[in-house]
């Protein structure tokens, strides 16, 4: 009898220990979009302004994506600029960039005798390095600390509310093809949705992950079931 009792604590206990292995199998990626706020709480400024803050250090261990967005809290006295070139990074001043390589998401001028408060919505549309500063002030801000480089993996893909149209559209005939740049932003695009929004998104998929997973935990239990009888 204590033999017997004994096997099946051993049988139930393999049984849990594969349940916990295959969980990660049947449910899958089931990851979003996200929105990062930078610099979390401290917002957007140079140390002249927040003498704490880090942005690079706020960024590092992050897994920034296609098609996440970077929320930038500031004024109208900093200014966000997002670059591909390393040379504009360094040397904070994006005046002579070229191209699409460099945008500035600002929308104010700065001021010092009158400021508003500014949130910028920044979305990550193209894989790699990607430089980020203020350019206001020929590049003091940014000396003074406000700029931080991330790397964007590709994760999901961007979503289509953030491709360009023209990437979408039926491939030219070679007589009109001409060069297109490497990153346009999308005429189109809106700001970041909620977190929420976008989970809804997979509900599809995890709905049929759960499925699966209920028959599988369903047919372990009933095998378990068995294994107490005897």
């Amino acid at each position: 009898m204590q033999q017997r009792r004994y096997s099946r604590l051993c049988l139930l206990s393999l049984s849990f220990s594969c349940l916990l292995l295959l969980l990660p199998s049947l449910l899958g990626p089931v990851d979003a979009y996200k929105n990062y706020t930078v610099g979390d709480s401290l917002g957007w400024y140079d140390t002249t302004v927040k003498s704490n803050v880090n942005y690079q250090k706020w960024a590092d261990g992050k897994n920034f994506s296609l098609g996440d967005f970077l929320i930038f809290n500031t004024d109208s006295n900093h200014s966000v600029v997002q670059t591909y070139n390393l040379t504009t990074f360094k040397s904070c001043d994006y005046d002579n960039s070229v191209g699409n390589e460099t945008v500035e998401w600002s929308a104010t001028n700065p001021s010092n005798t009158f400021t508003q408060a500014v949130t910028v919505a920044v979305p990550l549309l193209k894989e790699g390095p990607t430089f980020f500063f203020s350019g206001y002030y020929d590049g003091e801000q940014c000396q003074d600390g406000q700029h931080f480089k991330i790397t964007v993996s590709h994760g999901k893909g961007l979503p289509d509310s953030l491709k360009d149209p023209s990437d979408q559209a039926p491939a030219p005939n070679a007589a009109d093809y001409g060069s297109t740049p490497d990153t346009v932003v999308p005429f189109d695009f809106n700001n970041p949705r909620d977190q929420d929004t976008d989970v809804k998104k997979d509900s599809g998929s995890i709905s049929l992950h759960a499925k699966i997973l209920d028959m599988k935990l369903n047919g372990i239990l009933l095998s378990l079931g068995i294994l107490y009888m005897f």
